[in-house]
């Protein structure tokens, strides 16, 4: 029995790496890593017992970074059979921490903290860092930049280690163990801060592991199919559709299945982007074949939406309301047995991580847990193994079109967290209508240097409405209208996130737009914060 049920059913015909995850809240990008170098993986609590450890049968294992001291947390131990296994293992900050702790060596806290950039001088010629380097010094020393965050730091090498990195400030900044192909680091190269950091992780899990890099999306389809063939035999599957990519991968997939077996359920809550019920309808119900059930609930969401400003609120309101919408829907269905959801890896650790209190949960997530329980209906979550990015790639695969998978991320609530304060449909006709504007004129024009539009050189753009008026003047009146502010950021994580300079013509033209052809909005702002301390979403 895995440690969490709804991790049962992780495939077992791949070679695996076991990520341990002590708290950190980077610990999915190391598995980003390892899934880019097409090794399957999974993140799992460092206190899982020595009996899973043995029975996961992984490759290798990754000890994630934490909070915690070595010294203070006693429960945030690495299991003992982590040690005895005879695989490689990887201990990254906090790992390396407790890797030296539970070796005998020596841990302190270290009265200069290192926070960002460094600078790291690699030694000993190890197998992990041969070859790696992004300078050398004058006097040959080979060289890292990498992101570093720690308070504590090694002063004692477990018998059997050798140093194998340093900074001036942080003697053993790496450490290993070449006999038993054991390797730590203070630093964090799952960061892309840490310029060689994909290197090292490659180089740990292709050649110190020799993991089998088979973990590819075209090859996926056919398991997935056969696995859900299994899973529901010849019962029938009812899915909440958003038009998202996640619940339309998740659909595409699940009909390659079993056909006509699957009905899906599309609610309109009345707080989508413009013409998205109908593109929906459009590409799965005419195109794919797939049997729609089109709701539109609009009336009953801005109903009780009506005066509600705080933004966990207004996720609440809209996350019940759905599962109302949808129970209802479900109960015209009686052969359904299956109730099929787009959750992917990452709302499965965060909710995991929510459970095991061993990591802060940032938000809530509406499609994980809440409607089996009321729907006595079993479950089916063919995506819960996969990033979101193997989820597009999936998408394009099974034949989805490139533009819808590729849609830049679309929160659960809609336009309801980005209209701030109350949410009312009048509110939500101007910022669809801008954000339309936004969208057209980002895919139209194109970056000279890269060829590409500024739609795919940015990671999520769109408009926010502002309930606040400002004073205008339009031909020789005066004018008292609504603002809208947009938002365009650049990241490959979004964890941390840049805003995007775009240029001001594409600005300019913009705005130029919206003002003239959405009456009711006289301003326009650009949003130029970054993550963190900003979040990329206003509410």
């Amino acid at each position: 029995m895995l440690p969490f049920p709804f991790l049962e059913q992780a495939p077992t015909v791949h070679d695996k790496i076991l990520i341990l995850d002590f708290g950190s809240q980077v610990t999915q990008l190391i598995a980003r890593r390892v899934r880019e170098a097409h090794v399957y993986c999974e993140i799992h609590p460092n206190d899982v017992s020595d009996d899973f450890v043995r029975q996961f049968a992984p490759k290798g294992i990754i000890l994630s970074g934490s909070h915690g001291s070595t010294y203070e947390a006693h429960d945030l131990r690495a299991p003992q059979a982590v040690f005895e296994l005879g695989v490689p293992v990887f201990g990254i900050c906090y790992g390396m921490q407790t890797m030296a702790n539970q070796l005998g060596g020596k841990v302190e806290w270290s009265d200069h903290r290192e926070f960002g950039y460094a600078e790291v001088r690699a030694h000993g010629h190890t197998k992990l860092l041969e070859a790696i380097e992004d300078f050398s010094t004058a006097e040959g020393h080979g060289m890292l930049k990498v992101w570093m965050s720690h308070g504590d730091k090694v002063t004692g090498l477990p018998p059997g280690f050798k140093r194998m990195a340093s900074t001036p400030s942080c003697e053993i900044a790496g450490m290993a163990d070449e006999d038993r192909r054991f390797y730590a680091v203070q630093f964090h190269p799952e960061v892309t801060h840490t310029l060689k950091g994909r290197d090292m992780l490659n180089r740990f899990v292709l050649q110190i592991c020799g993991a089998k890099p088979d973990w590819v999306m075209g090859d996926y389809i056919a398991e997935a199919v056969e696995r859900i063939r299994q899973q529901v035999g010849d019962e029938e599957v009812i899915l909440g559709l958003s038009g998202g990519v996640d619940s339309s991968v998740a659909a595409a997939l699940i009909h390659r299945a079993i056909g006509d077996q699957l009905t899906c359920v599309f609610v309109d809550h009345g707080l989508l982007r413009l013409n998205e019920g109908h593109m929906v309808m459009e590409m799965f119900a005419r195109n794919l074949g797939v049997k729609v059930v089109h709701v539109d609930a609009s009336e009953q969401f801005m109903g009780h939406l009506q005066g509600v400003t705080d933004p966990e609120a207004k996720r609440k309101i809209i996350g019940r309301e759905f599962v109302e919408v949808f129970q209802a829907e479900a109960k015209k269905l009686t052969n359904a047995k299956w109730l099929a959801q787009g959750t992917i890896y990452p709302d499965v650790i965060e909710s995991a991580g929510g459970k095991t209190k061993k990591a802060t949960t940032i938000k809530s997530h509406h499609n994980v847990g809440g409607l089996p329980e009321t729907l006595g209906l079993k479950l089916l979550e063919p995506l819960r193994e996969l990033f979101k990015d193997e989820v597009r790639e999936l998408g394009v695969a099974l034949g989805l079109p490139h533009e819808m998978v590729y849609r830049h991320p679309f929160p659960g609530p809609g336009l309801g967290v980005r209209i701030l304060g109350e949410v009312k449909r009048e509110y939500a006709e101007l910022l669809r209508r801008a954000d339309a504007i936004f969208i057209e004129e980002l895919r139209a024009t194109v970056d000279g240097p890269s060829g590409k539009s500024w739609y795919d050189l940015t990671s999520q753009a769109f408009a926010v409405f502002l309930p606040v008026k400002s004073v205008g003047v339009m031909g020789d009146g005066r004018t008292y209208d609504y603002v809208v502010a947009l938002r365009a950021v650049q990241t490959s994580d979004f964890m941390t996130a840049d805003w995007a300079e775009l240029p001001y013509s594409l600005l300019k033209r913009v705005s130029g737009r919206i003002i003239n052809e959405v009456r009711g909005i006289n301003r326009v702002t650009y949003d130029v914060s970054s993550k963190p301390p900003a979040t990329i979403e206003w509410e």
